[in-house]
C-alpha cells in the first residue's frame, strides 16, 4: 500500500467537508494532527476515494477467486494474477497441473479473431477440458493447449446458457429462444414470437421467488425447459432515455400492484421436436406465479412450485417433461402471511427428492417421494437453512445453514435417514465449494477479526490442507473493525447491532451518529464477516469523529418465520419500533450524543429512512433516502402484495405506511435521491412525494442521479458518497 501525501489527501477531502471556514480551519489542524499521529507510525490514511473505488482492491483481503474442482480428480482450480491465470492443483499437494493464462489462450483465438479479457470465462467441461464463450462462439481449450472451435452462436445472442455434458446452447435473440446443438446445427429457433410483449427464455416474474434465469437445461443436456411471459395486460411504464437528441421515453412493463399482471407459461424443447411443447399450468388464476423449476434426473418430470396471486397458497405440481401433461400436485402448503418456496426440488434420486419448506417456523429439509408422499423431515433445526450445495461420496446431503448464530453460515451434511453433522465450525460467515460426488470441500471464512482463511476439508470435518491465511489488509491503515452486538427488541427479540467507532475514538467524547438502515425481507446487514458485513466508506465517515450504526429490525432475513412475518400488512411499523429502540440503545451510552443524529438508507432503507423522518419527527436532525418506496401501491404486485396483499384488501396498512400521508411533520433536513431511470423502485415514488412537500410549502431537498437505475454504481458511486456523507455531516455540524 502506498502512502498518502497530505497535500494530496487534502486537496481530495476539501470538497467533502464543504465551505464552513471556521469549522475547515479546526478540522484541517485536527486532520493533520491525526495524519502525523498516523505517519510516525507509518500508517496510510483512509480516503472516502479510497473506501468507495478500491473497496475490492487494496482494501479487500487476499483472495484464491473463482475455486472450482476439476470434474472426476482429486483437483481444484482458481484465478490468480488479475484474474489472468488459471492455477490447477491437486489435494495431496504433490502435483501441479500446468497453469493456464489468457494471454496462451488469445494467442490460439488470434486467427478467429477474437480474444477473452481474463480467465473467469473459463468453465470445466471434464478433467482435461475447458469451454467459453467468446465473440459468439463457442470453443473447448484442451490443457495440452489444444483449442476447438464447436459453433457459431447467433448474432446478438443474450442468456447464454450451456449444458456442460453436452455443450449444447440455449440462448435468446430479442424475446425468442434459440439453439445450437453441439453437432455444428446451429440457429434453431424455438420460438418465433414477433409480439414485443411476448418474452420466452427470460427470468419472469421480476425475479422473484429465487428465479434468476428462464432458461433450464435436462441432466443430460438433450431438453431445455424456458420460461415464457405474455406482458399484454401489464401497464407500460415511461423512463426517460437522455442520451438522445431530443430525449425520448423507453417504456418497460410494470405490474404495480393490485393491477394486471404478467401470464407466465413454462415450454419443453428437444431435438425432434418441430415446436416446443408447453406444461399444462392452466389454473384458476392467469397471473399465478411458475416458479423454482426442477428436472428429475432421468429428465422425464419437471416440478414447479405454483404459487396463487394472494401468494398464501401453493402447489407443488408434477408434469411430464415429454408431453407437458400434469402428472398431479405432489403436495401443498399454506401461510396466512404468505407462502413463499425459493428452492427448487432437489433429485437425489429417479422417485426421491428434497424440498426445503418454512412450514414448521424454520427453513428445513424434508425428503418426498416422486408420488408426492413425505417419507421423512430430514432437518429439524430451529435455525434457517439457506441452500443445498451437494452430496458427500457416501450420498448425504451437503446444506448451507446459519448454526445457531443467524449471523454466520456454516456447512452441514445430513444422510437420508435424519442424521446430520456440522462440517464447519469456526466462528464465521463460510463460503464453501463442494467435490461433486467426491470426498473434499473447499472452505472459505471469515469473521469480524478474520480477515480471510481458506482451507481444503474432508467431509469427515478433518483439515487437509490450509490454503490461504490472509493478512489482515488494514494493518497499516487507519481503520478499526466494526463491534457487534445485539439489544432486546420491543417484543424481547434479540436485534443484532453493528457499531464503527473512531480509530481515534475516546470514550470521554460525545459523538454524533449516522444510522444506516435497511431493515426489509430477504436482507440481513449485520454478520459475523470481515468489517461486520458492511461496507468501508462507514470506517472512513466514523474517522471524521462520528459512531456509524446498524440494526437488524423485525424482518430482516435468517431469523424464523416468526421473526421475518410480523411485518405482514404494515411496513414500516414494526420495523421503526425496533430501529427506535437501537436509538434508546444509543443514547443510553456515555459517547453518543443523543441530540445529533441522523440516517440513511437505500431502496426499502430509503423507505425506512423517510418513514423515520416523517412518522417520528424529531428523532434525527438529518435523512439521506436513496431510491425509496414512498407509496407501496406503486411498487411491484410480485413483491409488495407478499408483504401488504392488494391495496383493496389492506386500505389501512397501505394508508399508514404511505408517506404522502405524513408529509407535513417533517422535521430537520431531509434529501431524496434517485437513479432516473430506476426500473425498480420507479421514479414516481420519489417525485410524488416531492410534489406533496411542494403543495404543503415544506422545503426539503431532491438530487436525481441521470440514467442510473436502482443504484448508482461505477465511478459515479463516490459522487453518490460525497454528496450523502456531506449532507449528513453539515446537518450534524450545525
Amino acid at each position: 500500500m502506498q502512502s498518502v501525501s497530505f497535500a494530496w489527501w487534502m486537496e481530495t477531502s476539501t470538497p467533502i467537508l464543504r465551505n464552513k471556514q471556521p469549522l475547515m480551519t479546526s478540522i484541517r489542524w485536527s486532520l493533520l494532527a491525526v495524519l502525523i499521529t498516523f505517519s510516525a507510525v507509518g500508517q496510510n490514511v483512509l480516503t472516502l476515494e479510497g473506501a468507495v473505488l478500491r473497496a475490492r482492491s487494496t482494501y479487500n483481503p487476499e483472495d484464491l477467486p473463482m475455486m472450482k474442482w476439476v470434474p472426476g480428480q482429486d483437483a481444484y482450480s482458481y484465478l490468480k494474477d488479475g484474474y489472468q491465470t488459471l492455477v490447477i492443483e491437486q489435494v495431496d499437494g504433490l502435483e501441479l497441473y500446468p497453469a493456464i493464462s489468457t494471454s496462451d489462450i488469445n494467442e490460439a483465438l488470434a486467427r478467429h479473431k477474437t480474444k477473452i479479457g481474463g480467465a473467469y470465462v473459463l468453465n470445466w467441461l471434464d478433467s482435461e477440458t475447458l469451454y467459453f464463450q467468446s465473440g459468439g462462439k463457442l470453443f473447448t481449450y484442451g490443457l495440452n493447449g489444444t483449442l476447438a472451435l464447436h459453433q457459431e452462436l447467433a448474432e446478438d445472442a443474450s442468456n447464454i446458457t450451456i449444458a456442460p455434458n453436452s455443450l449444447n446452447a440455449a440462448y435468446t435473440v430479442d424475446n425468442n429462444v434459440v439453439v445450437s446443438w453441439k453437432d455444428g446445427t446451429v440457429n434453431q429457433h424455438v420460438t418465433t414470437f414477433e409480439d414485443r410483449n411476448i418474452i420466452s427464455g427470460q427470468a419472469i416474474a421480476r425475479s422473484e421467488f429465487g428465479i434468476t434465469n428462464g432458461l433450464f437445461w435436462s441432466p443430460n443436456g438433450a431438453d431445455i425447459a424456458f420460461y415464457q411471459k405474455d406482458e399484454n395486460l401489464v401497464a407500460n411504464y415511461p423512463l426517460l432515455e437522455l442520451t438522445t437528441t431530443p430525449g425520448s421515453l423507453r417504456e418497460i412493463k410494470y405490474p404495480m400492484a393490485g393491477m394486471p399482471s404478467e401470464y407466465a407459461r413454462v415450454g419443453v424443447y428437444s431435438r425432434d421436436m418441430t415446436s416446443p411443447v408447453y406444461l399444462d399450468t392452466d389454473g384458476v388464476e392467469s397471473d399465478q406465479y411458475l416458479t423454482n423449476l426442477s428436472w428429475s434426473l432421468d429428465g422425464t418430470i419437471i416440478t414447479l412450485a405454483i404459487i396463487n396471486r394472494a401468494q398464501n397458497h401453493f402447489d407443488l405440481v408434477a408434469f411430464n417433461a415429454q408431453t407437458g401433461a400434469k402428472i398431479g400436485v405432489l403436495f401443498s402448503e399454506d401461510d396466512e402471511q404468505w407462502a413463499e418456496p425459493e428452492f427448487p426440488a432437489y433429485w437425489v434420486s429417479d422417485d426421491q427428492f428434497i424440498w426445503m419448506s418454512e412450514r414448521d417456523g424454520y427453513m428445513n429439509l424434508y425428503l418426498y417421494h416422486s408420488s408426492g408422499r413425505l417419507i421423512r423431515q430430514l432437518t429439524k433445526n430451529q435455525f434457517v437453512a439457506t441452500g443445498i450445495t451437494g452430496r458427500t461420496v457416501k450420498g448425504d446431503i451437503l446444506f448451507t445453514a446459519t448454526g445457531d448464530d443467524p449471523r454466520e453460515n456454516h456447512l452441514f451434511s445430513v444422510d437420508l435417514r435424519g442424521r446430520q453433522k456440522q462440517l464447519t465450525t469456526e466462528a464465521g460467515y463460510h463460503r464453501t465449494t463442494v467435490q461433486e460426488n467426491g470426498r473434499w470441500f473447499v472452505d472459505s471464512y471469515q469473521n469480524v477479526s478474520t480477515p480471510r482463511v481458506i482451507q481444503l476439508a474432508s467431509y469427515s470435518g478433518q483439515t487437509q490442507q490450509a490454503l490461504l491465511e490472509a493478512s489482515n489488509p488494514w494493518k497499516e491503515s487507519n481503520i478499526s473493525a466494526p463491534e457487534l452486538g445485539s439489544i432486546t427488541g420491543p417484543d424481547g427479540s434479540k436485534l443484532y447491532t453493528r457499531m464503527y467507532k473512531p480509530f481515534d475514538f475516546d470514550p470521554t467524547k460525545k459523538y454524533p451518529v449516522l444510522v444506516y438502515v435497511y431493515g426489509g425481507p430477504h436482507a440481513q446487514m449485520v454478520t459475523n464477516s470481515w468489517n461486520g458485513g458492511g461496507p468501508l466508506w462507514m470506517n472512513e465517515f466514523a474517522n471524521r469523529g462520528y459512531i456509524v450504526f446498524t440494526l437488524d429490525n423485525r424482518g430482516s432475513a435468517h431469523r424464523g418465520t416468526d421473526f421475518e412475518q410480523q411485518i405482514h400488512r404494515q411496513l414500516g411499523t414494526l420495523e421503526m419500533e425496533d430501529q427506535l429502540a437501537g436509538i434508546a440503545y444509543l443514547k443510553s451510552l456515555a459517547y453518543v450524543d443523543g441530540e445529533n443524529m441522523a440516517v440513511h438508507g437505500w431502496s426499502y432503507g430509503g423507505f425506512m429512512t423517510t418513514s423515520l423522518m416523517l412518522r417520528e419527527p424529531g428523532t434525527f436532525k438529518a435523512g439521506v433516502a436513496g431510491g425509496p418506496v414512498t407509496d407501496w401501491k406503486y411498487y411491484e404486485a410480485m413483491y409488495g402484495e407478499r408483504y401488504m396483499d392488494r391495496p383493496e384488501e389492506n386500505i389501512e396498512g397501505y394508508a399508514l405506511s404511505r408517506l404522502h400521508n405524513h408529509a407535513d411533520k417533517l422535521i430537520g433536513d431531509l434529501l431524496m435521491i434517485h437513479g432516473t431511470v430506476d426500473d425498480v423502485v420507479v421514479m414516481q415514488h420519489n417525485l410524488s412525494l416531492v410534489q406533496e412537500f411542494i403543495s404543503k410549502g415544506i422545503q426539503m431537498d431532491f438530487f436525481p442521479y441521470p440514467m442510473h437505475p436502482h443504484n448508482v454504481s461505477g465511478k459515479d458511486r463516490l459522487h453518490l458518497m460525497t454528496k450523502v456523507l456531506n449532507y449528513v455531516e453539515d446537518a450534524l455540524q450545525e
